[in-house]
């Protein structure tokens, strides 16, 4: 496989494209774990996911490891699909990590591709029987994972987190200029 601009491109084009299938996935995956974490988290809109794709694939080094992610994913497959391959696993959770940011998001992104990849177990677009590739389903639960992750909605990642310490801040955490003290 050879990746260039037309790759990234055409992948981001495809990854906008799957919406209708992955804002879903990330709605339940939201929902099941507001539930598990008893907290509401808000949902994703179509709308949201296409600016946080625009936004992943505005920066050329994020752009071209998940163009490269998704294309392989897009393509695995193995005879019978087989228990013991586990490659599009270890792809769909470095996508998922990827697309979620840096720490601690990335790994958050991963424990969180494993938690939607069991409720994923077939291209919801493949045609008739067909299941899709062996990488289709953790495509989309790598997908869904990583921007649900990094979206908005968690109330525990908004606003100012009580263990950041800004110059001009106390040493007890509750004077300075950051806090009104």
């Amino acid at each position: 496989m050879r990746v260039t601009p037309e790759t990234v491109r055409d992948e981001r084009a495809w990854v906008r494209d799957r919406a209708p299938v992955v804002v879903p996935l990330i709605n339940e995956t939201r929902e099941r774990l507001g539930t598990l974490f008893e907290t509401d988290v808000a949902p994703v809109s179509r709308e949201a996911y296409r600016r946080e794709v625009d936004a992943v694939f505005a920066d050329g080094e994020v752009a071209v490891n998940v163009a490269g992610c998704v294309a392989l994913l897009r393509d695995l497959d193995v005879a019978d699909d087989y228990p013991g391959f586990v490659v599009d696993e270890a792809l769909g959770r470095e996508l998922a990590a990827t697309l979620a940011g840096g720490r601690p998001l990335s790994l958050l992104g991963q424990a969180t591709f494993h938690f939607v990849d069991v409720h994923v177990s077939e291209d919801e677009t493949a045609s008739g029987d067909d299941a899709g590739t062996a990488g289709a389903d953790d495509l989309d639960a790598a997908l869904a994972a990583g921007f649900q992750t990094r979206l908005p909605g968690w109330e525990w990642r908004e606003g100012e987190s009580p263990f950041a310490f800004a110059p001009g801040r106390d040493e007890s955490g509750t004077g300075g200029p950051e806090r009104g003290g």
